[in-house]
């Protein structure tokens, strides 16, 4: 639309809201409105309608856009205007060379406090809390004389837009000078000290800064210089001569790489070399040092806590930000120790988490002891010690020594009970397996030899007989050499047939006791073998569905009658009759 609708500024409406009463509020325009407004436009554009009029007269172009009929909301248009379009008199762009006062009103001398002034210095100007001077021990509304100037206040009511923000307002050129006149007296200072130099010492060497602003002047035309002719200053962006080029710190082509066209080396080229002891750690460097990693985390741990509903920010808040984190911190320290405190007690173990000192862990002595990479004892003053990737001393099934402890006829076993079984249950000292047959063996054969000759060797004598005919040779000698006592003989003799006596009783009382043991020994196989044998018969009756778990056999160490009749009921494999049974 060019229609030209007026633009009230947002404070003009409000300003004439408050003087008019609530009845003459300015009303919306109706859809009724709207119509007449858009039918008036399109008449004005087929030119049936006249076209509208400017304030100076002039008719508007119903064809001009609207962007450009429409007069801003500052500019304080009242109708359809093109005003703004427009370049503006020489009397409407306002008096920039106006100069309006400023500083001290030096035309006016104040001796005694005013009534509303600055209590600090006493100006009209402004108050205490805008006062730009030092606090005065004594105030100035307790003093009795002050000097004071009050300043010049600019009155803004006459400024349009340009003057208000023209930044070269009231300044005054001839201020410039004293600048120039300082400097000059500076230079010719110098010029004086250096003609004094060289009349004292014609051969001295004066070396001054007032060549370097000249000094590649003359090679214009030199690579990688730029001159700019309005300042004559000299900018190189070649490397210095003496220089190491980037390139030359490491010729591995697999290292660090570097960028020809922006001559750049990102990457640390010598990374086995220590970042204080290199020269040259690659251009990323200044990225990971400094408060750079602190920023980076600071940034982290608010995208973190935006994620979770925390409005933070890091530009915005920073100091929030930086609260939250050492909040977040400390609270994430104590969950750690709260729970590895919990741990501790729970399980224990809190010696093992006690480290020793660093005076013991970084001791040092002048005992030299060689190690190799596995961290086996090479050389030195301890002997190294045989080590196995085996447990070693793990005794299993009640063993007190391991396997491989006993050796007997090309086969291994353990020594505590001479069993060459392996993983089996240690039931003391036995015979070790097939020993007690190659004995039995031997000892038959031994007999059968023996026999023959035996019938042909006369009789050996047996204990009795010789205890017999030790004493009858003891009696005779006795009564040969002592025929004169008789009694003391009588009294050998019933010694003698004392402990004879006592003999044959003892032999007596062992033969015994061995038939009990056997017969003892009888009854209770008997009611073993029952035992099973009724076992045997319950569990054939009960389903094996309902059987409970191990309840064929229990779980305990074997008895000394168990373990004999396991030994005399078992299968030999080396037994040579074992194919007739």
């Amino acid at each position: 639309m060019s229609s030209g609708a007026v633009r009230t500024p947002v404070s003009q409406i409000i300003h004439n809201k408050d003087d008019q009463d609530a009845d003459d509020e300015p009303k919306k325009k109706s859809r009724e409105d709207w119509r007449k407004a858009k039918e008036l436009e399109e008449a004005r554009k087929a030119g049936t309608a006249p076209a509208a009029v400017d304030e100076e007269g002039r008719d508007i172009n119903p064809h001009i856009p609207q962007y450009i009929s429409n007069a801003p909301w500052y500019y304080g248009s009242q109708g359809p205007t093109l005003k703004h379009q427009r370049p503006q008199h020489e009397d409407e762009r306002g008096q920039l060379d106006k100069k309006a006062p400023k500083g001290l009103d030096t035309s006016k001398l104040v001796t005694k406090f005013r009534k509303g002034a600055c209590e600090n210095c006493g100006a009209m100007t402004h108050k205490k809390k805008d006062c730009l001077e030092r606090p005065r021990k004594v105030q100035a509304k307790y003093a009795e004389s002050i000097v004071v100037h009050d300043e010049h206040i600019v009155n803004d009511a006459s400024i349009n837009y340009d003057e208000k923000r023209d930044r070269w307002s009231s300044y005054d050129p001839a201020n410039h000078r004293e600048i120039i006149e300082e400097y000059e007296k500076v230079e010719e200072a110098k010029r004086q000290l250096k003609a004094e130099k060289l009349k004292n010492d014609p051969d001295a060497e004066i070396s001054g800064d007032e060549g370097n602003e000249d000094k590649y002047v003359d090679e214009v035309d030199m690579p990688g210089t730029k001159v700019d002719s309005k300042q004559r200053i000299t900018v190189r962006n070649l490397r210095i001569r003496e220089d190491t080029a980037k390139y030359l710190r490491n010729l591995d082509p697999n290292s660090a790489y570097y960028d020809p066209k922006t001559r750049s080396m990102r990457d640390n080229p010598n990374p086995a070399i220590p970042a204080e002891e290199a020269e040259f750690a690659g251009e990323n460097f200044v990225r990971f040092s400094g408060d750079t990693t602190a920023q980076a985390t600071a940034q982290l741990f608010a995208w973190e806590a935006h994620g979770k509903g925390v409005d933070v920010h890091l530009l915005a808040e920073p100091t929030k930000l930086e609260l939250l984190q050492k909040e977040y911190e400390q609270k994430k320290e104590q969950f750690k120790s709260s729970t590895k405190t919990d741990i501790v007690e729970k399980y224990g173990g809190e010696e093992h988490l006690q480290a020793p000192p660093k005076s013991l862990l970084l001791a040092q002595t002048e005992e030299y002891v060689e190690y190799s990479r596995s961290g086996k004892v090479i050389k030195g003053i301890e002997k190294p010690k045989a080590r196995s990737i085996y447990e070693e001393d793990v005794y299993i099934n009640n063993h007190t020594t391991i396997w491989g402890s006993y050796w007997n006829a090309g086969r291994w076993g353990y020594k505590c009970c001479k069993s060459f079984i392996k993983n089996s249950y240690c039931v003391g000292m036995q015979e070790p397996e097939g020993y007690s047959e190659q004995q039995h063996t031997t000892t038959s054969g031994a007999a059968t030899v023996a026999a023959p000759i035996a019938d042909a060797a006369p009789q050996i004598p047996t204990e009795e007989d010789v205890g017999n005919q030790a004493a009858e040779s003891e009696v005779d000698s006795a009564q040969s050499t002592e025929e004169s006592s008789e009694s003391e003989e009588e009294v050998k003799e019933s010694k003698k047939s004392k402990k004879k006596s006592k003999k044959r009783e003892k032999k007596k009382k062992a033969k015994e006791q061995r038939k009990n043991k056997k017969k003892h020994k009888e009854m209770k196989e008997k009611e073993a073998i029952a035992s099973k044998s009724k076992s045997k018969e319950i569990s054939e009756e009960v389903d094996d569905r309902k059987r409970p778990y191990n309840s064929m056999y229990d779980v305990k160490a074997p008895t000394e009658e168990e373990i004999e009749e396991w030994k005399r009921k078992r299968t030999r494999t080396d037994d040579p009759m074992l194919q007739f049974l």
